[in-house]
Formats: structure tokens, C-alpha cells, sequence
């Protein structure tokens, strides 16, 4: 029985994917396998030595102690893509928003109840929300990931000139992304020519403020920023400034903070951007799905601090081995695998960084625990694991 820990409300759809049978879920799990969690911040917590895994219920893992969970021997999962839709749409409608005066039109409505012709006092009005429309202007994505490509079709798709940035781009998002998008090799150029710019990348050193006061600058007086993404990715004082001062037109965050709410013709949104009900089952059902992989079977698919590693499963036992820095251990765990007459009947290994992780199958019921058992003292290995 597998013990599992939810340290945020997690979909049932995806707690459903984990058999009664086999798995015993709480909140406040004693010693449990795994912890499911969504935005709870574990930086803090004492994790305890019993956890194999962690999953996170969404895409970013800020609120992870990751280095900590490596040193533990913890796999970690994300979901990757499971709330692209859900972030795309909000995109969208906030592009709209601010080429329309969406919310400024609304709020004035309310200021007008009780007028005696209503309909006439709008259609005097109306002209002081007039806007925009999108199609035909010029937008520019910065990170062709799961997300940012979804933004970038379906705003082509709305006849968007759309321009595409992204140095790390992967094989798998190029494949997906539409032919009519332009590929965009130099951010000063392309923050240029776009009238609107939208973030699509994790929060690291190589991101923070990747927009930011000088190449702020550099942008059209109507330009509207939109960081749907992480805080900090945008320079949150830069952009209000420059807005303050006409730079830019407008800067759209789904991180309020005391920075920028409250000023003018800066929009905060309360964190909406993965907030559906879809997007809250698609992750739940996605890690649950990875996490209950990997602890029947050693395979792992979107792992963050992990090399991704699979091994179709054939009934057999199985020995997972994660090493640091060197993997001397899986030689001599094939040699003592040798010496005692057992075969293998699979092997997988991959490696990322410094980090190697192998999985071995052998014969259903091998004698193989005192093997494992004897590997683990070396301070080089993360994980040695026996599935039966």
C-alpha cells in the first residue's frame, strides 16, 4: 500500500487514477511515498525520509526545494502543457480587454445606474471606450513552450501578425508550431516592431526581467505587455514606470503585488491564469498519472531535477539505481547480478547532468534486495529502489 500525501485540494479526477487498493490518501499522511501538492510552498517543511516523489499539479516548481529533493533521492514531476489552454484563453481575453477598454466600459456602466434614459446616456458616452481591434496587429511570444506556442497559433489563427522568440526552442514545440509564424532570432528587433508582447517562460536567472527598463524603451508608445507566466519575469517597477510615463500603453500581470496594483493603466489579475476547472483536472490527472508510473514501476516522464527514463514493464522485479556524478554502482550492480545467476530481462539509463538513473528487470521473485541493500552505502547513489 502506497501512502500519499495532498498538501493542496487536488482534483478527484486525478486522485481517481490511484486505486483504493493499492494507494491511501490524506492530507496529513504519516511517513507517506509520495506528496501531491499544487502551490503549497515546501521550501520550509521537513520532508520526510520516506518520500520517493513529489508531483506538483501545475507547470511551475518555485514553491520546490529541489536541490534538497535530489540530495534525497526524490523525484520530482511537473505537468507540462496541462493548463496551456487555460493560460492561452486568458491571454486572448486579455488582449481583447485592452484593445477594447473592456474593463473601463463596465466599471462606467455601473455609474449610471438609476439614469432615467439609459440607452441614450450610453450611446453618448460610448465614444470614450472606443478601441481596437486585434487582427492585423503585431505580437510577439517570448517562449515557444507547451503555452506560448498555443498562444502563438491561435493568435494567427485571429489574423495576428505573430513573431515567435525563443533561443532553446525544442524539436517537439517546432513541430507544432504553425508555418505562418515568424521566427524572431533577436528580442531588441522583434520588441521593435510588436504591438503586443507576451511571456512564455519559466522563472530562472537566465529570465528575470528579461523585459525591463532599457528594452522597455525600445518599444512602441502603444505596445501592451502581458506576463501570464511567473513574477519576476517582467520588471514589475520598470513597466509601471513606463507606463507612468507613455513608453507603453498598458501592462497586463497575473501577479499582483503592492507594485503595480492600483495604478493606472496597469491591469492585475488575481493568478487566473491556470484557475478552470479543466486545468485543475488535466494536471491532476497528468501527475497522478506519472506518479503512480513511477512508483509501480521505476518509469519516469516529466520529472524536473530527473532524467526522464522508461522501460516497458513485463511483470518482472525490478532494481531503480539514481547515481550523482558517477555510475561505477551500475556496473558492479550487473556484476552481483552476474555472480549470483541472475539475468536481466531489460535495462534502461539515461542520464541528465550529473544525474544517471537506470532501471533493470529481471525474473519475477529474484533474490535481489541484499544486492540493493549493499549499494546504497555508496555516497554516490540517490535511489536504490527494488520493485516486486
Amino acid at each position: 500500500m502506497f501512502k500519499i500525501q495532498t498538501l493542496n485540494k487536488i482534483s478527484e479526477k486525478g486522485l481517481g487514477l490511484l486505486p483504493g487498493e493499492s494507494y491511501s490518501i490524506s492530507e496529513d499522511g504519516t511517513n507517506p511515498d509520495g506528496i501531491i501538492l499544487r502551490s503549497y510552498k515546501m521550501h520550509d517543511m521537513e520532508i520526510p525520509a520516506s518520500v520517493k516523489v513529489v508531483a506538483r499539479a501545475g507547470a511551475g516548481v518555485n514553491n520546490i526545494p529541489l536541490d534538497r529533493c535530489t540530495e534525497q533521492g526524490i523525484v520530482v514531476f511537473n505537468a507540462p502543457g496541462a493548463n496551456a489552454n487555460s493560460v492561452k484563453e486568458l491571454v486572448i481575453g486579455a488582449m481583447l480587454t485592452t484593445a477594447r477598454d473592456f474593463a473601463g466600459g463596465v466599471a462606467w456602466t455601473k455609474t449610471i445606474a438609476g439614469e432615467e434614459d439609459v440607452a441614450k446616456v450610453v450611446e453618448k458616452n460610448k465614444s470614450n471606450f472606443a478601441g481596437g481591434e486585434i487582427k492585423g496587429k503585431k505580437l510577439g511570444v517570448i517562449g515557444l513552450g507547451a503555452i506560448g506556442v498555443q498562444v502563438a497559433n491561435a493568435c494567427s489563427a485571429l489574423g495576428m501578425e505573430v513573431y515567435g522568440y525563443d533561443p532553446y526552442l525544442t524539436l517537439k514545440a517546432a513541430w507544432n508550431i504553425s508555418s505562418s509564424i515568424h521566427q524572431a532570432d533577436n528580442l531588441d528587433k522583434m520588441l521593435k516592431v510588436c504591438d503586443y508582447v507576451t511571456v512564455h517562460v519559466p522563472l530562472n536567472d537566465g529570465t528575470k526581467g528579461i523585459i525591463n527598463a532599457e528594452n522597455m524603451k525600445l518599444m512602441k508608445k502603444n505596445a501592451v505587455i502581458l506576463n501570464f507566466a511567473r513574477g519576476g519575469i517582467i520588471d514589475d517597477q520598470a513597466a509601471v514606470d513606463a507606463v507612468a510615463a507613455g513608453q507603453i500603453a498598458k501592462y497586463v500581470t497575473d501577479f499582483p503585488n503592492n507594485t503595480v496594483i492600483g495604478k493606472d493603466n496597469v491591469i492585475c489579475v488575481p493568478h487566473l491564469g491556470a484557475s478552470t476547472d479543466e486545468a485543475e483536472e488535466n494536471c491532476a490527472e497528468m501527475v497522478s498519472q506519472q506518479l503512480k508510473d513511477f512508483l509501480e514501476t521505476g518509469n519516469i516522464v516529466n520529472s524536473v531535477n530527473f532524467p526522464s527514463c522508461t522501460l516497458d514493464y513485463n511483470g518482472g522485479t525490478r532494481i531503480i539505481l539514481a547515481t550523482k556524478e558517477c555510475n561505477d554502482q551500475m556496473n558492479d550492480l550487473l556484476k552481483g547480478l552476474s555472480a549470483k545467476g541472475i539475468s536481466t530481462e531489460g535495462m534502461a539509463s539515461q542520464h541528465r547532468g550529473e544525474i544517471y538513473y537506470n532501471i533493470i528487470e529481471v525474473a519475477k521473485g529474484s533474490d535481489v534486495a541484499e544486492l540493493v541493500e549493499g549499494i546504497k552505502s555508496s555516497d554516490c547513489v540517490l535511489i536504490a529502489r527494488v520493485i516486486d
